[in-house]
């Protein structure tokens, strides 16, 4: 029960590593809210949890309604964690991504993860609390055909490190977690083209017999980065990756 009472925001809650992350933080204690703009999916994830979360339907990309989330989280008891894991891929040649979608990658990924932090660090400033950020092994290497959603995940690094400078007198852990190749429903569609070079989309592929993660796999590295065994990690930016960036 390394999360008994603590309060805690899991955005991109509804599938994939945010409902694992839910689920894993519920049964360990935790009060959770999970967050998500699928709504249909969040009652899924409190369905299957084995004790009570509270589920709210936002859009990351409205500042306000990030601000509406943490403020209603944290009306009776504050805030001890958050978990940044909404997200969304969208990828393709670069020359037919337009600007329209790139700006969509980074509003999600990038200034929304920024919202819910800036949102959330008075109450952890309190509580004495930290942040997990999710971003990806591809905000650590170029990755070919992924260039808003790379770009994106190097903003979320730079971000958490930054974070975790300004606030580590404050008492408050800022980290990352990046993820290599995980089997959510986000990863398994590919883009609908010819026009992709696979050998040099696959060039750095997990090097584990079976390297790709599943969500409980990233699930367990954010719950280790947001209890007491992390106390002496800030700034830090962890790969779980089946060994894909290991060379």
């Amino acid at each position: 029960m390394r999360f008994k009472d603590k309060r805690v925001i899991i955005t991109g809650a509804a599938s994939g590593i945010g409902r694992a992350t839910a689920l894993l933080f519920a049964a360990e204690g935790a009060r959770v809210v999970a967050a998500d703009r699928d709504a249909a999916g969040l009652s899924q994830t409190a369905a299957l949890a084995t004790a009570p979360i509270d589920t709210v339907t936002f859009d990351i990309t409205d500042v306000a309604a990030c601000q509406s989330l943490v403020a209603g989280a944290a009306k009776d008891a504050g805030i001890d964690i958050l978990c940044n894991i909404a997200g969304v891929l969208d990828w393709g040649v670069t020359a037919d991504f337009d600007e329209a979608r790139f700006a969509r990658i980074v509003a999600v990924n990038l200034t929304g993860t920024y919202a819910m932090c800036r949102a959330t660090l008075p109450y952890l400033v309190e509580s004495g609390g930290n942040i997990v950020n999710i971003a990806s092994t591809a905000g650590l290497q170029g990755v070919p055909y992924t260039v808003a959603y790379a770009a994106s995940k190097h903003g979320v690094i730079g971000l958490t490190k930054s974070l975790a400078v300004e606030y580590a007198s404050r008492g408050v852990r800022v980290n990352a977690v990046c993820p290599g190749h995980v089997d959510t429903p986000m990863t398994r569609n590919p883009p609908p083209t010819d026009d992709i070079d696979w050998s040099l989309m696959m060039r750095n592929a997990p090097k584990l017999a079976d390297g790709i993660c599943t969500p409980e796999d990233i699930a367990a590295m954010l719950a280790f980065l947001a209890a007491d065994s992390g106390r002496k990690i800030t700034g830090a930016i962890f790969t779980v990756d089946g060994g894909q960036l290991a060379g």
